[in-house]
């Protein structure tokens, strides 16, 4: 109850435009809950498909790990099902000036400023994407399998994501349980390079449990490559950033940034789309850039429950500490 008071509060503050943004957001929201059954509930039904019940099976194990030896928060997040009949549960707008790389703000009353504009409709999000676009912003819209709702509800398991492999479930319980752990407001790259530093090593814990060493060795593998991905989108950003820093005439500053774009894409066909910007670097970076650093701060910590208090601790400090800290870390 509380929380949905928040976010009725939430809608009687907004604007016009705004007030229409919270009638959808929360009007998904309860949609998605409505949805969600519990998964004894799923198991216990006859008509559950079978491949689907194992799949409910395997996920009920992940979320028991997450608690008893990831140590993420036990409660009823993910123990509940729903299918939503669609391919995402939300689709993020992203946005970034022409020659900035730093990401708009969206900011809303409680939760703060975050680096995106989430809606649970595509059609809504593209109209929003487009109205940016008009403003001259760069704008990269991407689909969303889960998303956490910061410990307000209980988040139950989608049909976005329940028929991934494994280990990308897994990499998404973990994750979105991390959100409900550590939260700094007004700062995403924080919040998302934490929790993904935490799906990385749950799902190394979770492989390495069960002696599953050819996965872990491939998972291994997979890792590298995303990291050397997520370090040439950084130095593609502060390529561009020294470059708009020049404020050279327009047409030039376009054609060296056309120019960085193409060798992006060039180095990684298939993984950087084919209209590369500034606001889809800034959708790999909020989620990457921080990581190396909470993977050092994690081997420093020793276990993950020291690790978790130093993340609370940089939380609750200035963003301009907390980031002096991670600078020095990462």
């Amino acid at each position: 109850m509380k929380a949905l008071l928040v976010l009725l509060a939430a809608t009687l503050l907004a604007g016009c435009e705004s007030l229409s943004y919270y009638t959808q957001a929360i009007g998904g929201h309860f949609q998605l809950l409505a949805s969600a059954r519990p998964i004894d509930d799923w198991l216990a039904d006859p008509a559950t498909p079978a491949d689907l019940k194992a799949r409910l099976e395997n996920a009920q194990r992940i979320r028991d790990f997450a608690s008893k030896t990831l140590h993420l928060p036990d409660n009823g997040s993910y123990t509940s099902y729903a299918d939503l009949g669609r391919r995402y549960a939300v689709w993020n707008v992203f946005a970034a000036p022409q020659f900035s790389v730093e990401p708009r703000q969206e900011c809303f009353p409680f939760t703060g400023c975050v680096a995106y504009r989430g809606f649970f409709s595509e059609r809504e999000a593209q109209r929003y994407a487009e109205k940016l676009r008009k403003q001259g912003y760069d704008v990269f819209v991407g689909g969303v399998l889960a998303y956490s709702t910061l410990g307000w509800f209980d988040d139950p398991l989608l049909s976005t994501f329940i028929r991934y492999p494994e280990t990308q479930v897994a990499r998404l319980v973990f994750h979105e349980l991390a959100h409900q752990l550590v939260y700094a407001k007004n700062d995403t790259t924080f919040n998302e390079s934490f929790a993904g530093t935490v799906e990385d090593e749950g799902v190394r814990r979770w492989l390495e449990s069960q002696g599953r060493t050819a996965e872990l060795a491939a998972f291994n593998a997979a890792q590298q490559r995303k990291r050397e991905f997520s370090a040439r989108i950084k130095e593609t950003r502060e390529r561009l950033q020294a470059l708009y820093a020049m404020h050279l005439p327009r047409e030039a500053m376009l054609e060296q940034k056309r120019g960085e774009f193409d060798r992006l894409r060039a180095t990684f066909p298939g993984v950087v789309p084919a209209e590369p910007n500034n606001a889809f670097l800034v959708s790999v970076a909020l989620y990457t850039e921080l990581v190396p650093a909470f993977e050092r701060l994690l081997a420093e910590a020793g276990s993950l429950d020291r690790f978790y208090a130093r993340a609370r601790e940089l939380a609750q400090e200035g963003r301009a500490q907390r980031d002096a800290v991670l600078a020095r870390a990462n």
